[in-house]
């Protein structure tokens, strides 16, 4: 197999109203992989004037949040860095003067975006870190501006920049941090008269999902699940709940929420009040939040080559290659598990959910043997531990889960105490999974080139049964023979029945 070749870091910078973000990443091969965020608040957009612009105070808490990136990304080549800078500094009348000051501390270009280029490029990081929908809206509130993306697959189809943003929202309805229902109000409104010339446009075009990017929505969902919503999913209703808590008190700064950070609470009413306006009048059902954004997206963009059609199958390929997976053995696997998949389902038409299973299920026998690369002796457990713990752009922590649990109970005893506890999906869906990985691995087990004779899965309650129309097939087979007669062992010690 070809030597993997030397990675190469690349960096990017966002330079939002309210913060600063940098990520950096490695490329190695067909490999991108996220190795550290950084993220300072200097809360620029609060440094424009009226003839705006910005105030020596806000570009020294710039400069100072680019002295320390510039640490970091010390010796990065100038192609491996790309900088992106937003709605202030779009703004602002003095931006040159402080790209000057910032390019003596940061030697690298700094572009300032349109709105719209803005909004593609967050769709983008979006995309590449979400599993794909048919059709996603994408909403990005920041410091000055809003973002509103509808797109398929990697391509953003309908974008619009909102001057509107939860600095400037907050400093214009929420003075000196008061807080009152009739300001929400008004804030609500403005917010609904900037999206009057778009809302209908994409309640027309539609999407399959929502999601949400940056601190705003992030920090709307950590409050939602310190209040009691444990999904941390956005709904209108749950936002009204949370409004009604924000007005119980006359000042910002007496807000005690769990899982609001103090540097966010300054401008956390504007950005609800903006985001309760767009849920509101684009009928949004529900909101997920999302890690990819502005800066994931330059990321990608510097690297063409990691569009993929879900990037999902992208993690999952590139994490066999690293670990050096026997390919064709998985594939073996990966058929005769979904073959026994669709047998005890007799064919019929699966709901998505269940679809989500069979790709999980396809996924774990691509991946089952991740461990073998560290030893042989446990495998099984080191795989679950590669799987639980590695970064896997595109799966969500339960489906993560789902793969590393589907990797640790592959072989050996069923100490169906040690599963974990899940909220997307009922247990039952889990050990059906684990039932057929296993009897799809045992079939296997030999790695032999000759092809199994066509074999029958039929499940009835905790007895499955494997049959063929080779009356011979086990005769033939003495070592399958007693591999099955090991595994039908395993289950009966938990009370499971395994008939061949």
């Amino acid at each position: 197999m070809k030597a993997p070749s030397e990675p190469r870091h690349i960096a990017a910078i966002d330079l939002g109203s309210n913060s600063f973000h940098m990520v950096v990443a490695q490329v190695i091969d067909q490999d991108l992989q996220l190795i550290s965020r950084h993220k300072q608040r200097v809360r620029l957009a609060s440094g424009l004037d009226n003839t705006k612009k910005l105030n020596d105070e806000a570009m020294t808490r710039g400069l100072d949040c680019l002295a320390m990136f510039a640490e970091r990304i010390q010796g990065f080549a100038p192609e491996n860095v790309r900088i992106a800078a937003t709605h202030t500094l779009r703004q602002a009348a003095n931006a040159q003067k402080f790209i000057e000051c910032a390019r003596t501390i940061l030697p690298y270009p700094i572009e300032i975006i349109p709105g719209m280029e803005e909004g593609r490029l967050i769709y983008l990081g979006v995309a590449h870190t979400q599993p794909q929908s048919d059709s996603m809206l994408v909403v990005d509130i920041g410091g000055g501006s809003t973002e509103m993306v509808i797109g398929q697959g990697f391509e953003a189809q309908l974008v619009n920049s909102l001057q509107m943003g939860c600095v400037s929202y907050n400093q214009r309805f929420f003075p000196q941090g008061k807080l009152s229902k009739k300001r929400f109000a008004q804030a609500f409104v403005a917010a609904q008269q900037k999206l009057e010339s778009v809302a209908r446009q994409y309640r027309k075009k539609g999407w399959q999902s929502a999601f949400g990017a940056s601190g705003t929505i992030k920090a709307v969902r950590e409050v939602l699940i310190g209040i009691g919503y444990d999904d941390g999913i956005i709904t209108i209703e749950r936002l009204e709940t949370l409004i009604d808590k924000l007005c119980e008190k006359n000042q910002i700064e007496e807000l005690d929420l769990k899982g609001l950070s103090d540097e966010r609470k300054p401008v956390f009413a504007a950005g609800v009040a903006i985001l309760y306006a767009i849920l509101k009048d684009l009928n949004i059902k529900e909101m997920h939040f999302s890690q990819g954004a502005l800066r994931e997206g330059l990321l990608y963009e510097m690297e063409e080559r990691f569009k993929c059609s879900d990037i999902r199958l992208r993690t999952t390929e590139s994490l066999a290659q690293k670990h050096r997976v026997d390919l064709e053995h998985a594939a073996k696997i990966k058929g005769l598990a979904r073959q026994f998949f669709d047998q005890i389902h007799h064919g019929a038409k699966i709901s998505p959910q269940q679809h989500e299973l069979v790709d999980l299920l396809e996924w774990s026998a691509l991946l089952h043997e991740v461990g073998l690369s560290i030893s042989l002796q446990g495998y099984h457990r080191h795989s679950e531990y590669i799987l639980r713990y590695t970064n896997m752009p595109g799966f969500n922590s339960e489906q993560q889960l789902v793969l590393s649990t589907l990797a640790r109970f592959q072989r050996k005893a069923l100490k169906l105490n040690e599963m974990p506890d899940f909220t997307l999906y009922k247990k039952k869906q889990i050990i059906q999974l684990i039932r057929i990985l296993r009897l799809a691995i045992v079939l296997n087990g030999q790695r032999s080139d000759e092809l199994l004779p066509e074999i029958c899965l039929t499940a009835e309650d905790n007895v499955w049964t494997l049959s063929s129309h080779d009356v011979e097939w086990l005769e033939n087979n003495k070592l399958l023979h007693a591999d099955l007669l090991s595994e039908q062992q395993y289950w009966e010690n938990i009370g499971w029945t395994l008939i061949f």
